[in-house]
């Protein structure tokens, strides 16, 4: 595939958007791949890495601040003729027909009716819905509505067909079922496309279907790494090498997110306020704990089988490993997350103890935490209002950002019995000030 021609290449693709103020909030920073005829290659990434934004660029539909989007050798200045986008949302007019949706695409291009009629009813054949045309999308499960998203952006008989987390909205079974139907239809060559760019957080599904992986990181996206996978198809989660590509990429995710982490407190030395902490709760956290605690883990468990036997995606599962290693209760290495001294302590108290190692830990290593229990402790009336951290926290992300962090080490606090807060008023105080 090598020297299989280029469909697609992006370079120097940059995105940023105004913020208050006159500053701007960087979403994608110098973007570079490329797509060649016969592939599907997987963007890997968190959940605000840009990642969708790229797609919208790729598509047409958003211009990129700098650099440059060419497909066949033309830039993309606007919606490009060739390239369909299949979303995680299905996207369909409740008010017209299977047949209709799929035709929607198809009028735009101006063909006779016979036409239309002709490829919309191949196209649904083909993903598997004939006997469905004259039905509605409320009268079609989740799969099948997913199925006509496929058959829209296939009739349109595209050159780059770009996936947007298409099986996330999914339960597992169906996405199972939807992502081997298109993988059998990719490989016998059944499908009028000549190459795929899949955004998902799922690494395994990633694995699966893709030629290449580019992992890409957060605040602001960028491809940090490429990863060739070279397995058959069909391939088996089961196979050694299958699960050694899975393991592969989850340390090199941990990895990128460390050395970023790094990068930030660099950032902010002498203050630690500009760390957006994750919307994770304690319940989250304590459960987390008590999973690596017990059998067959014992305090250290590899992150691919982790994620596995608790049925999450890394979306889900890394914010709340990484507040633990945050909080020094979990390291988080080479793909593996092991218990500290203290997160093993955690584990095995009661409530009481484990307030008490949750303030510590808290006190000891969330800067804002801190602040906010400091402001509280030299303040004559040990209160203060939510507006006073918000405007602090807006000097280094956006308002948006700032909000979920406050939310974020309100409800650690409240946990930990650091400080209190009263949603009506907006106040924090001391319940029992020093």
């Amino acid at each position: 595939m090598e020297n299989a021609a280029a469909l697609l290449d992006v370079r120097n693709v940059r995105r940023a958007f105004p913020r208050a103020g006159g500053a701007e909030l960087l979403v994608l920073d110098d973007v570079q791949l490329s797509l060649r005829e016969g592939e599907i290659v997987g963007l890997l990434g968190r959940s605000g890495s840009g990642k969708s934004t790229l797609l919208r660029i790729i598509s047409g539909l958003s211009q990129p601040t700098a650099g440059t989007v060419t497909y066949l050798g033309h830039a993309v200045e606007g919606p490009a003729r060739g390239i369909a986008m299949v979303f995680q949302s299905f996207a369909l007019f409740p008010w017209l027909t299977v047949l209709e949706n799929v035709q929607l695409g198809l009028e735009a291009l101006g063909l006779a009716p016979e036409e239309i009629r002709k490829r919309a009813l191949a196209a649904i054949d083909l993903i598997g819905l004939d006997g469905y045309e004259s039905a509605y999308p409320r009268e079609l499960s989740g799969g099948m509505r997913q199925r006509v998203g496929f058959a829209r952006a296939l009739v349109v008989h595209p050159n780059i067909l770009l996936m947007d987390e298409p099986f996330s909205a999914l339960d597992v079974l169906t996405a199972e079922n939807l992502r081997t139907d298109f993988l059998d239809l990719w490989q016998e060559r059944q499908l009028p496309i000549k190459g795929v760019l899949l955004v998902t957080h799922n690494i395994e599904e990633a694995v699966l279907m893709c030629d290449r992986v580019l992992l890409f990181s957060t605040n602001p996206g960028r491809v940090v790494t490429e990863i060739r996978i070279d397995l058959p198809h069909p391939r088996d989660r089961q196979d050694p090498a299958f699960v050694a590509i899975v393991d592969r990429i989850y340390t090199e995710m941990t990895a990128k997110r460390a050395e970023q982490a790094a990068q930030r407190r660099d950032r902010f030395a002498g203050t630690g306020l500009g760390t957006i902490l994750p919307p994770v709760s304690t319940n989250l956290l304590a459960g987390l704990i008590e999973a690596v605690d017990a059998q067959p883990y014992n305090g250290k468990a590899d992150l691919p089988d982790l994620t596995a036997d608790l049925q999450l995606e890394i979306d889900e599962l890394f914010p709340v490993a990484e507040t633990l290693q945050m909080l020094r209760l979990a390291e988080v290495e080479g793909g593996d997350i092991k218990l500290t001294h203290m997160g093993k302590r955690f584990a095995e108290e009661d409530t009481n103890v484990r307030k008490e190692i949750f303030s510590r830990a808290l006190s000891s290593y969330v800067p804002l935490a801190q602040h906010i229990r400091r402001v509280l402790d030299e303040r004559a009336s040990h209160t203060a209002p939510k507006s006073r951290f918000q405007d602090e926290l807006e000097d280094y992300m956006t308002a948006d950002a700032a909000e979920a962090t406050l939310d974020a080490v309100i409800a650690w606090g409240r946990f930990a019995e650091l400080f209190a807060y009263d949603d009506e008023s907006a106040m924090f105080s001391l319940e029992n000030p020093q």
